[in-house]
C-alpha cells in the first residue's frame, strides 16, 4: 500500500506542476448509507449521494449504490454490487453533456483496531460504462474513527471524529492522459445514537483531475452523512 501512495503522490505532484488552471468551487453533499442485516454473515448495502454544486444550487452528481456484504470474520468484509451515476455540467470546466454511468464494483474492507481508534482500510475496484465509454478504476481509502466520549466506547453512543482519505487511480486503455483521477479528504464530527444510527457533518476536499490531465478542480464541500442500518434477519 505504500507503493500505491507513492505512485499517487508522484502523479499528484506532476498534476499540480503541469496544470494550467485549478478551479476552486464550493459544493454540498448529503450521503445516506445503510447496511441491513440479512443473517449473521450477509448484509444488504444501500446508499444514495445527493451531490450539489455552487453550494446546493445546482446538480453535480446523483449516485445510487446497492450491493451485498459478506463477513469473512469480524475484521474482514467482502462486497460487490451495482451503482447508477448521473453527472451534470457544472463549474467553469463543465462536461459537454449530462452523462449516465452504469457501474459494477467489488471491494474488501479490513478493520484494524489500534487502542481506542477504529482504523479501516477499504480497497475497491470499479468497472464503469459511462454512456458508451468503458473505464476502470481502483480506489483505496484509509479511515480512522476517533472516540470523543467514553460512552461511544461503552454504549456505542456519543461523539466521535471521522478522518479519512481516498485515492482514485484509473487503469486500462481509456484512462486518457491521467492515472490519478481524484483524491478525497474528509474530516467530520459525528454523533452515534445507537450501533445502527449515526449522523456526521464536516469538510470534504475533493481534488479532481480532468481527462485531459491539465484542467483540475478543487471542491471545498460541506459533507453530511446519515448512517441507518436495519435488521431484516428476523
Amino acid at each position: 500500500m505504500k507503493k500505491l501512495f507513492f505512485i499517487a503522490s508522484i502523479f499528484l505532484s506532476y498534476a499540480l506542476h503541469a496544470q494550467t488552471t485549478i478551479d476552486n468551487q464550493l459544493h454540498g453533499w448529503v450521503v445516506y448509507q445503510g447496511n441491513h442485516k440479512l443473517n449473521e454473515q450477509w448484509d444488504l448495502h444501500t446508499e444514495y449521494q445527493w451531490r450539489r454544486a455552487d453550494g446546493f444550487a445546482d446538480w453535480q452528481q446523483s449516485l445510487a449504490r446497492v450491493g451485498l456484504d459478506y463477513k469473512l470474520n469480524p475484521n474482514c468484509t467482502v462486497s460487490g454490487g451495482y451503482a447508477w451515476v448521473v453527472s451534470y455540467p457544472y463549474g467553469s470546466q463543465p462536461i459537454v453533456n449530462q452523462t449516465n454511468e452504469n457501474r459494477i464494483w467489488q471491494q474488501i474492507i479490513l478493520k484494524q483496531p489500534i487502542g481506542n481508534l477504529q482504523v479501516q482500510h477499504r480497497y475497491r475496484l470499479e468497472q464503469r460504462w459511462i454512456d458508451t465509454q468503458f473505464k476502470q478504476r481502483i480506489r483505496y481509502r484509509a479511515q480512522c474513527i476517533i472516540p470523543l466520549q467514553k460512552t461511544y466506547l461503552e454504549q456505542s453512543k456519543g461523539l466521535f471524529m471521522n478522518i479519512n482519505n481516498e485515492v482514485f487511480l484509473g487503469f486500462g486503455k481509456d484512462i486518457g492522459k491521467n492515472i490519478l483521477d481524484q483524491n478525497r479528504f474528509i474530516t467530520a464530527v459525528g454523533y452515534q445514537f445507537s450501533p445502527n444510527l449515526n449522523f456526521q457533518m464536516g469538510y470534504l476536499n475533493q481534488f479532481v483531475v480532468k481527462v485531459n490531465g491539465i484542467e483540475m478542480e478543487r471542491n471545498h464541500t460541506l459533507w453530511t452523512s446519515i448512517v441507518y442500518n436495519l435488521d431484516f434477519s428476523n
